[in-house]
């Protein structure tokens, strides 16, 4: 099979198909991740609920590895999109083959870490007995398949910039039913108990990759191309995507390190708070899934029209992604706020969980609309190739005021758990109202720098 075009002359002739285009296969493959995420946290419930307060302290030890991961991979989609807008295809296929290296040495170090600090970390975070040893398992084998999780990540990233989000949904769609697959065969029929949910996840994750290495380097699927044989480093394509990755995978892990220290002061209220606050922030993905989804799409064409300077298409997009996110994540809101203790039922059936889980969602879903310009504005500013402000409101968001405020609440004022949520609450009205500012100021800058008239009309070729 040959390789494909570039879609760009496709994408600048209608922008608001082609968001579209991009973000639904991206809200697809959300949407499977998110299904998986749901039905995992089903199948380990049924172990009990120091089965999920084990997983509880696990996962922001593997946000924190991924996290990077993601920030890496923004960078990579950002780097790969600007230089097919500027019609250099060579740079895209170095690009592309620096962030496989970058994956690989990623994937080493994680796995190693993993194999020799799961047991400490486990014990810093709070974890004790029972649910120390079965949450030391479960890290253990998921640092055997970090390797595959970030070499996963960094494909999708490289055929993202390119503008090819149908084929990951596919690929990543497939992985995600085989590991709902092989949950309940791996927990309940081999008897492995939360080891079994970790071990799913490496098996698929592993398949996962050699799909992606099959379709990549044998079918020559992409646009980009591989040449190993021919490869030679360049410290120039690892800086510009470093300039973008650097700061975004920093805001990943200050959201981890942020997720670590609610869950530290969650167990002082007991460990169904603890399982209450994982399972509920789960349901955020729901939420996350169309607004992650339109955000991504718009890291490839504000990256490709700003390579190619057309930046009244690039203004235009930018506020019709927005509005939509908008409206998208106020009706979720309502949806949510109704539904909450329903939606937490589903997963437990322990009262203390479901009312921690229950009143996390009710309070969270007013910022959802104010997310969602917080969002799209650190996405967009990473497709103009800035990645410092989404790093620089992380850091406002969760260790200038949420994290604070919480701290100051449980040991000054003794606050009930509430005032947890509150302390979130106030963190996203604030961060992303630093966030659009930001964008604006960009745009105003790049109108000027580029002789940008605002009378042109927005609505030309859309």
């Amino acid at each position: 099979m040959q390789p494909k075009e570039s879609r760009l002359s496709d994408f600048l002739n209608n922008p608001r198909r082609a968001m579209w285009k991009l973000a639904m296969p991206v809200m697809f493959g959300m949407l499977t991740m998110t299904i998986y995420s749901l039905a995992d946290m089903f199948f380990v419930g049924k172990l009990g609920g120091d089965a999920i307060t084990a997983v509880a302290f696990v996962m922001p030890l593997v946000f924190f590895a991924l996290g990077i991961t993601f920030g890496i991979g923004s960078g990579i989609t950002a780097v790969i999109a600007k230089f097919i807008g500027e019609e250099n295809k060579h740079q895209a296929d170095n690009a592309a083959e620096h962030s496989i290296l970058l994956g690989l040495v990623l994937g080493a170090i994680f796995t190693t870490g993993g194999l020799v600090f799961g047991s400490q970390l486990l014990t810093i975070l709070g974890a004790s007995g029972d649910v120390h040893q079965m949450g030391l398992g479960y890290f253990r084998i998921l640092s055997f398949g970090f390797v595959f999780s970030v070499i996963s990540v960094i494909f999708r990233s490289i055929l993202t910039g390119e503008g090819d989000t149908k084929s990951p949904m596919i690929i990543q769609g497939f992985g995600t039913v085989l590991n709902i697959f092989l949950d309940p065969l791996f927990i309940f029929t081999f008897d492995l108990g939360v080891f079994g949910a970790g071990l799913a996840t490496v098996v698929s994750q592993t398949i996962t990759v050699l799909i992606f290495v099959y379709l990549l380097f044998f079918k020559k699927h992409a646009y980009v191309t591989f040449s190993p044989r021919d490869f030679s480093f360049s410290a120039k394509i690892v800086g510009k995507i470093m300039q973008i990755g650097i700061p975004a995978s920093l805001s990943m892990i200050i959201m981890s390190f942020g997720s670590m220290i609610f869950n530290r002061i969650l167990v002082l209220y007991g460990n169904d708070a603890v399982a209450g606050y994982t399972v509920a922030h789960r349901i955020d993905h729901i939420f996350f899934m169309p607004i992650g989804s339109i955000a991504q799409a718009l890291v490839t064409l504000v990256g490709m029209f700003y390579g190619a300077k057309r930046f009244n298409l690039m203004r235009s997009i930018i506020f019709y992604g927005m509005a939509r996110s908008i409206v998208i994540s106020a009706t979720l809101a309502l949806i949510f706020w109704i539904y909450a203790e329903w939606i937490i039922a589903q997963f437990t059936a322990v009262d203390g969980i479901i009312t921690v889980g229950k009143t996390y969602i009710r309070y969270l879903v007013f910022a959802y609309p104010l997310i969602a310009i917080g969002m799209t504005s650190g996405r967009v500013l990473q497709g103009l190739g800035k990645g410092l402000p989404m790093l620089v409101t992380t850091i406002l968001r969760v260790i200038a005021i949420s994290v604070p405020l919480s701290l100051a609440g449980i040991f000054w004022f003794d606050a009930p758990i509430e005032w947890i949520w509150t302390s979130m609450l106030i963190s996203f009205f604030i961060a992303p109202l630093v966030a659009i500012t930001w964008l604006l100021t960009n745009l105003k800058s790049i109108e000027r720098a580029s002789d940008f008239n605002p009378a042109l009309k927005f609505s030309e070729n859309i």
